[in-house]
Order: structure tokens, then sequence, then C-alpha cells
């Protein structure tokens, strides 16, 4: 019997985005029924063994005191009540050799579970603001498809390896974004939500979506780039080029000056240099001094995603779930 790991993050949902656009808000309280199905999903599919996140908010141990026949133990992570904790955790897990995550969050979140282990087998249920990478997804299905990894009843090629971006900051620690990393001519890291297009100076791109919402839909309004392309794109933003009206965060278009864009193959390196801040997945993090160099590239060494319906699929024409014969 294999192992699902479970994490929550209990300030995914909540930040700036609520009062300035209009994004949705996921309480703990929703997250925690979340949890309660996706449990009922990996029961049903025949593993109960579960490693978890105890956050700060409890939401995880609530929910899994709230359900019956799970095994579940808690790992040994920071408790400071920041990004640090699902970097802990992240780790953690992969100690405890998960077969499989489950995790709750946006971009942000994800972003920083795979700076404690970049490659991890990811199941990402979205309930953050910028939710490129996870997927709005019924949680007692995608529960399922973790419990029949993690019981071994399905086999490898359900996971996809994701792109990512590397990131090395000149004189600094490396850093990692799942999505996209931004360059912004603004100087602090302030409230991190990118809210204002005419600080943009440039930034990468592994998904050009014209059916999302943020700095990858300005890509994608201009050059669609799906997560199976083995490419990505360079943005550089200001006049001479052209205005994008997108929507820059959930409620919200804006018009964005792009003076020119750039398909990359992967493994191409791009480099940029300060004054000002580096944003992550849609979020303020490091600051560049002025002419400090930030060498960012493309690459498919990320996490490995479960594709939640080849799952189900390939159960189902195997019989996973017969109970008797017909």
């Amino acid at each position: 019997m294999g192992r699902i790991g479970l994490l929550a993050n209990p300030a995914s949902g909540k930040d700036v985005r609520r009062l300035v656009a209009r994004a949705s808000v996921f309480d703990n309280q929703e997250k925690r029924a979340i949890i309660r199905r996706a449990l009922v999903g990996c029961i049903a599919a025949g593993c109960n063994e579960v490693i978890y996140h105890n956050d700060a908010h409890g939401i995880c141990r609530q929910a899994i005191d709230e359900t019956t026949g799970i095994n579940a133990i808690p790992v040994d992570s920071t408790q400071m009540g920041n990004v640090l904790d699902t970097i802990s955790a992240a780790r953690a897990m992969q100690d405890q050799d998960c077969d499989v995550v489950i995790t709750l969050g946006g971009d942000g979140t994800n972003r920083a579970f795979c700076i404690g282990w970049q490659d991890a087998p990811l199941l990402p249920l979205s309930t953050g603001t910028n939710n490129v990478f996870p997927n709005l997804r019924e949680a007692t299905i995608a529960g399922a498809a973790a419990g029949l990894i993690a019981s071994g009843e399905v086999p490898n090629h359900v996971f996809t390896q994701q792109k990512c971006i590397n990131i090395e900051v000149e004189d600094q620690r490396p850093d990692f974004a799942l999505i996209d990393a931004l360059l912004s001519s603004e100087r602090f890291v302030g409230a991190r939500a990118l809210l204002k297009p005419q600080h943009f100076r440039s930034a990468l791109l592994t998904r050009a979506d014209p059916a999302a919402v943020g700095i990858t839909s300005i890509g994608g309004l201009l050059h669609p780039i799906d997560e199976e392309s083995d490419t990505g794109l360079w943005l550089d933003f200001g006049p001479g080029g052209c205005t994008v009206n997108a929507p820059i965060a959930p409620g919200l278009y804006e018009s964005v000056n792009v003076a020119k864009f750039q398909p990359l193959a992967l493994g191409q390196a791009v480099q940029t240099q300060g004054p000002g801040v580096l944003a992550f997945d849609g979020e303020r993090e490091r600051t560049l001094r002025p002419e400090q160099k930030a060498t960012l590239t493309i690459t498919r060494t990320g996490p490995r995603v479960v594709d939640v319906p080849s799952t189900l699929q390939w159960a189902a024409e195997h019989g996973a779930f017969k109970q008797n014969s017909i």
C-alpha cells in the first residue's frame, strides 16, 4: 500500500485581489470540505494511508478527523505561518516517499511545494487566485485518482512532467517558477500581486494561455503555447509593438503594451537585470539591485502532474472498481 500526501494552504484564495479585483474567496471551511471529499475518493479507490501537513489552521487535520477509515500521520515540518511551511512539508513528503501529493492552492502554493520537491508527483486542486497550474476539479474524483495511483492500480504513464523556469540570480540563491517569471520596475515586493502593467518590463512564460488569467494570458492572446509544447515565450513590454487587452487578474482587464515577443526553445537562456522586482507565478518575490543580473531558462524538469481523466479511464478499462464479475 502506497501513501498519499496532503497539503492545504490556508492563505490561498485570500490576498489583495479580493479588494482590487473580483477574485473568489476560498475560506478554510470550504478547503476542509474539499479535503473530506478527496479522502472519500481515496478510500473508494483502495488507499487510506495519508501523510499530511498539519497547517496552523488545522485544515487537513480536521478533515481527517471527520473522515472514518483513514490512517494519517503528520509530517515533521515548520509551523511559521508562511511559505516556508509549504517548502518544508514538501521536503518531508519526499523523504516519506509519497506516491502522489494532493495540493490545495494556486500557482504560488504549487511553486512553493516544488521549491521543496521539484519533480514531485502532484495532483493540484485549485483554491487560489492565479490558477493556471492547478485545475478546478471535483475533489471526490481527484481523490479516487490519487488512491488508484497509491494502491498501484494504474501505471506511471498517467503522470506528465511539466515545464518550469529555472532562475539564476547573480550573487544570490537560485529560484524557480512554474508558469511565468516577470521583471517589474517596481522597487518593493509590497502586496505581491501584479496589478500595474505600466511597470512590467519583461517576462518568460512556460505557457501562453489565452483562456487563463494572469501574465500568461498576455502571451496567450499574442502567441498561444500549451504545456505540451517544448517551447516557451519571451515578452518585452513597452511601446513600439502592440497593446493587448488582457485579464491580468480575476475580474480585471488592463491594456498592456508589448514591444515584442519571441518563442524560445527548452534550454535557451535569456537574461534580465535590475533594478526591479522579480515576480514568479503572479506574485512579486525578489528584488534586483541596479545592474544585478538574472538568467532564466525553461526546462522540462518540473513536477509530474496526474492526468485525472486518463487515470480513471485506464482504471475503468481494467476493471479497477469492479467488485464482482458481470
